[in-house]
């Protein structure tokens, strides 16, 4: 079950890309319109990961705030590996 929910996902985030890409792709696109298609699939990701949160495992949560603070002050990738790491240590050692 779980790797048809992860295939899933993946079609789902691949039709969104390449769906607005071929939509869209001979028009001229206002740059609102654009970032939106950007946030898209972060949104997909969003919606998946959410349910963790809503657990209310005390590790998740921590991870959580820690991870919310890193995107307020780093990069993407900095934030990225900041929410992995503190994801495993808190569930590791509390």
């Amino acid at each position: 079950m779980t790797i048809l929910t992860l295939l899933l996902m993946a079609l789902a985030t691949y039709c969104t890309r390449i769906g607005g890409y071929l939509l869209l792709s001979k028009q001229h696109i206002a740059p609102r319109t654009a970032k939106v298609m950007e946030l898209a699939p972060g949104c997909v990701l969003i919606a998946v990961l959410a349910p963790d949160f809503a657990s209310g495992r005390m590790a998740d949560l921590a991870a959580l705030v820690v991870t919310v603070v890193a995107a307020t002050r780093c990069s993407l990738l900095v934030t990225v590996l900041v929410g992995i790491g503190s994801g495993w240590f808190f569930r590791a050692y509390f």
